[in-house]
């Protein structure tokens, strides 16, 4: 489908990776968006490797089938790259992100040669600083609007303050905090992107040079 962004997360069960695809569904159909955001059915045990999917078009969506040849993946636990190809079908325009405590140069030899742009994020450390809890999915809500630009940065904060103003009416700490983290996010990704950029011109220069 033309004009459509398709998206693949992979998270294990408890993390949020179902919720933050449904939630990425939610917000872009306010934006005016047609979307779609559904797991991958199965056993979806707390902790057991889980996969889900968007798609946000501007346009009718008329495919139903999973998600093969994504234009973003989203990694919500850096130990599926053990026993997971997450960038299989991952378009080299496009980007995968993942929610890690260690640096980019340590996970490239996980990503079976996938040559596009590689963002990471400590989604940890952020939702720990914003929220006091280890939360992933908020963050990585925000890393893969920030790094696919589906929609404005500023229209994505609108319709998340609405949206976790409905959902925690009675706890303005959450909706504080989850706002924090998703701000904070934006920012860790700028930082990642200049670096991104950076190990991708010195990939292509060691390619040249071998």
């Amino acid at each position: 489908m033309k004009d459509t962004m398709e998206i693949r997360w992979h998270g294990r069960g408890g993390q949020g990776a179902k919720t933050a695809a449904l939630l990425l569904a939610d917000v872009a159909f306010k934006a005016g968006k047609y979307v779609q955001g559904f797991p991958e059915y199965g056993p979806e045990r707390m902790g057991a490797p889980i996969t889900a999917y968007n798609r946000i078009s501007a346009e009718p969506v008329t495919v139903h089938s999973n998600i093969y040849d994504p234009d973003y993946v989203v990694v919500v636990d850096d130990g599926l790259l053990e026993s997971t190809d997450v960038t299989h079908g991952l378009k080299e325009n496009g980007a995968v992100i993942i929610n890690t405590e260690k640096e980019r140069e340590a996970l490239i030899p996980l990503l079976h040669g996938y040559k596009g742009a590689v963002y990471t994020l400590n989604a940890k450390a952020i939702s720990l600083q914003a929220l006091g809890k280890n939360y992933p999915n908020s963050p990585m809500l925000a890393a893969v609007v920030a790094v696919s630009g589906v929609m404005e940065q500023e229209e994505f904060l609108q319709e998340m303050e609405a949206s976790f103003r409905h959902k925690f009416a009675k706890k303005p700490e959450v909706i504080e905090g989850n706002m924090k983290a998703l701000k904070l996010t934006f920012e860790e990704i700028e930082k990642s992107r200049n670096s991104s950029h950076e190990t991708a011109g010195q990939l292509q220069k060691e390619r040249k040079a071998g």
